[in-house]
């Protein structure tokens, strides 16, 4: 198969990014085997592998907060899957009941932090 994920890089998991069809935005990052891959393409709800119970689960199973996929690529390594999804529920994609799991800004060197800056005021 040409779309074929090579989930031997990383002892059998594959990164799974996950963005807001709708608006681009970057919601979390997950892993997951070849059956939870399979398991999402077949279903059209993301299905992670926890590295922590070591077992399959589905996003939202408990808090209603699916992901349903509306889209779905690998890149140029096919060591990575984007899924491009619709957020259903309260649209609360992270544990910590935020919307995004990228919610921690870190500090940046300061040459770099002024141009970053620079820009922000030019907007």
């Amino acid at each position: 198969m040409q779309w074929k994920i090579d989930f031997d890089k990383m002892q059998g998991l594959a990164p799974a990014v996950i963005q807001d069809a709708g608006t681009g935005e970057l919601l979390m990052v997950g892993f997951m085997n070849s059956e939870a891959l399979d398991k999402t393409l077949r279903t059209g709800f993301v299905t992670f592998y926890s590295r922590t119970r070591q077992t399959l689960w589905t996003k939202g199973e408990s808090s209603g907060n699916r992901l349903q996929v509306v889209a779905a690529w690998t890149d140029c390594d096919r060591d990575t899957v984007l899924l491009r999804v619709r957020v259903l529920g309260e649209g609360k994609v992270c544990h910590t009941g935020t919307r995004s799991c990228f919610t921690q800004e870190l500090p940046l060197g300061s040459a770099l932090g002024t141009l970053l800056e620079q820009a922000r005021a030019e907007r």
